[in-house]
């Protein structure tokens, strides 16, 4: 393991933990996105995680893919919204807050780990390299 290594690891930590902050912002913004009944409503964004050589102590992770939610939405009954059919039915997105509120947490306290770790790394560089001054 190299003496960067560290930094290395936690810096793909924070970019996964970063896109998975924006797939769950996405997901909340749109989670009253009203479409017609006969189009797709909004698909919800998961994104899959992967290590990189696990086991090795040099790896890190990454985004394996993003996956996407079905685009059946649920159909609430609003007679009155422009987008309503003939029936009064419009598609909303099947996106549970309480799940991507959860979602936010994880992916939050994974991120603030992940910067933790790069400012101690830093910190103790730092002090590496003042004790090589005097």
């Amino acid at each position: 393991m190299a003496i960067f290594d560290s930094l290395g690891i936690s810096g793909s930590g924070l970019m996964t933990h970063r896109k998975w902050l924006d797939a769950v912002s996405d997901n909340i913004s749109n989670i009253n996105t009203v479409r017609r009944t006969n189009e797709d409503a909004f698909q919800e964004r998961f994104i899959v995680a992967q290590s990189v050589d696990y086991g090795s102590g040099g790896g890190g992770v990454r985004v394996a893919r993003t996956e996407f939610g079905t685009g059946e939405g649920r159909m609430v009954h609003e007679p009155d919204h422009p987008l309503a059919d003939a029936e009064g039915y419009v598609k909303y997105p099947d996106v549970d807050l309480g799940d991507q509120m959860t979602q936010l947490m994880m992916a939050q306290r994974g991120y603030q780990a992940n910067l933790a770790v790069v400012e101690r790394a830093t910190s103790m560089y730092q002090a590496a390299l003042q004790l090589g001054k005097g």
